[in-house]
């Protein structure tokens, strides 16, 4: 498992637009939640992740900063997922091995900016054909997702955090 991944301020981080439960949004305000988990992710790059809070809220809300993602089996990052947070680790493997997947990325949460945001009405209006994102979406790939993206940097920040991970 790769540990050893120091942010590289001089890259440029590359802009994501994934979605995420308000649950696990809140455990990241508290600090509770300092990896996200993902069976797919981008490696070897710093994300700027912005993030789209599912239904009820359904917006467009804040933009988090990612570490270089940790690759590793299911059961290696389950164990970041424990330490993150004790009784998380089962519910961690369980997602990342579903469909008998080997490998999962553990991303450290760095910093999260709040802002007003952007409802998903909104969003129909600026995105063509805009849905709820699946997966991830590489915002600079899509004029209109790079639009959003800079315009909502572009607003004032409503709150600010930075996450301290625990050693690995």
């Amino acid at each position: 498992m790769r540990t050893d991944s120091p942010l590289d301020t001089n890259a440029p981080p590359v802009r994501v637009v994934m979605s995420l439960d308000a649950e696990w949004y809140e455990l990241m305000w508290k600090g509770e939640k300092t990896h996200e988990f993902r069976r797919r992710f981008l490696t070897d790059t710093p994300v700027q992740w912005f993030v789209y809070l599912t239904a009820p809220a359904s917006r467009l809300c804040a933009v988090i900063d990612l570490d270089t993602a940790i690759a590793g089996t299911p059961e290696q990052l389950a164990e970041i997922a424990e330490r993150m947070r004790p009784g998380n680790g089962a519910s961690v493997r369980s997602y990342l091995a579903r469909d008998g997947r080997e490998l999962g990325y553990a991303m450290p949460i760095r910093r999260i900016r709040e802002f007003k945001g952007f409802a998903a009405e909104d969003l129909k209006q600026m995105v063509v054909g805009f849905h709820p994102p699946q997966g991830y979406t590489l915002a600079d790939r899509h004029p209109d997702w790079k639009a959003v993206c800079d315009k909502f940097v572009s607003t004032s920040c409503v709150r600010e955090a930075t996450v301290e991970s625990p050693p690995l």
